[in-house]
């Protein structure tokens, strides 16, 4: 694969960017990684880049604070616009951004464009349980219509299954207040209806906010709105239990002791929970791998990002837009 990585974008950019994509370039010596930024500036960050790191000229950054489209249109040769307009013109398969999320969205929709038959894409985030669960949407349509979350539903087995390595089909579970298939608003009603009917989907049932991390499903969707929500309050206790863990075993002498004994364990765990563990979010239904990652990436999660767009692998558009032609067929939709 060729991956576009946005240089300049991001609260560590372009130091943590750079740093972290050649990290990945020498683990993946078969892809090629282009840093898109401002060469006078970021090429003198990668002196010791491997042989497949290559560079593209931009001329801006889309700031954290800014209107997304109005900054498009002004600066078509930022950097966040540059890395989509290379998936577009077919330089580049996939493109990172740690940058403004929101223009990292729309650089994606109106530069590169969504896969047949999606109506609205999705961010898909990898929650880091024994068993790693696809949640989405978690932000990229916060307004959503049943066919969205069947969408969603689709797109999300076929990542998946890619993604996490699966032999059979992911099971899916929809987001909702109850195990009934009669419960939740209209929206919960009317997607378990499509969900169930449709073929290609190994549609579980509802699953509820506690039964998240169980492993009842492999793939949970909803709209962007609650999963947004979700997913931060997950972040946020994740921080605040090791935050406890961490007053706790540095109280006195003797939790100091046992603290460091316990330490290997506790680096794991901390590290597993941590959001650059995956590096960000993918925006899948789109025609092209596309990751965002958060505004405060460091090295390590342009890294795991680099390497989780690879992992994706080539092929992701076309056998989304097979998947999707086949599930709205199943349910009496015209493709």
């Amino acid at each position: 694969m060729r991956i576009a990585v946005d240089a300049l974008g991001g609260d560590k950019a372009p130091g943590e960017i750079v740093s972290g994509a050649l990290a990945a370039a020498k683990k993946l010596p078969e892809d090629e990684v282009v840093l898109v930024g401002d060469e006078s500036s970021i090429r003198p960050l990668a002196s010791a880049a491997p042989g497949n790191v290559y560079f593209k000229d931009a001329r801006g950054v889309v700031g954290m604070s800014e209107d997304p489209a109005a900054a498009l249109r002004a600066r078509p040769d930022s950097s966040v616009a540059v890395a989509a307009e290379m998936v577009r013109r077919g330089d580049a398969e996939a493109f990172f951004s740690a940058g403004n999320t929101g223009a990292s969205v729309a650089a994606a929709l109106l530069g590169i464009g969504r896969v047949k038959g999606c109506r609205r894409p999705a961010l898909a985030r990898m929650l880091p349980f024994d068993n790693p669960v696809l949640l989405l949407d978690v932000g990229a349509t916060v307004a959503c219509r049943p066919q969205d979350l069947l969408n969603f539903a689709i797109l999300g087995s076929v990542f998946a299954k890619r993604y996490l390595r699966l032999d059979g089909e992911p099971r899916v579970g929809l987001v909702n207040v109850g195990e009934e298939p009669g419960k939740g608003d209209d929206l919960a009603k009317e997607s378990h209806a499509l969900l169930a009917a449709a073929e290609g989907v190994h549609f579980v049932g509802n699953v509820e906010g506690r039964d998240v991390g169980s492993g009842a499903a492999d793939v949970l969707v909803t709209d962007g709105f609650t999963g947004n929500v979700m997913l931060k309050t997950a972040e946020g206790v994740a921080r605040e239990i090791l935050g406890m863990v961490r007053e706790a075993m540095t109280k006195n002498m003797v939790n100091k002791l046992a603290a460091a004994a316990l330490r290997p364990s506790l680096v794991a765990v901390r590290d597993r929970v941590d959001p650059e563990s995956y590096g960000g979010a993918f925006l899948i239904g789109i025609r092209g791998s596309v990751v965002v990652g958060h505004g405060n990436s460091r090295a390590r999660g342009v890294e795991n990002a680099i390497m989780g767009i690879a992992r994706a692998g080539s092929g992701l558009v076309r056998e989304s837009e097979e998947a999707l032609v086949a599930g709205r067929r199943s349910i009496g939709e015209a493709s």
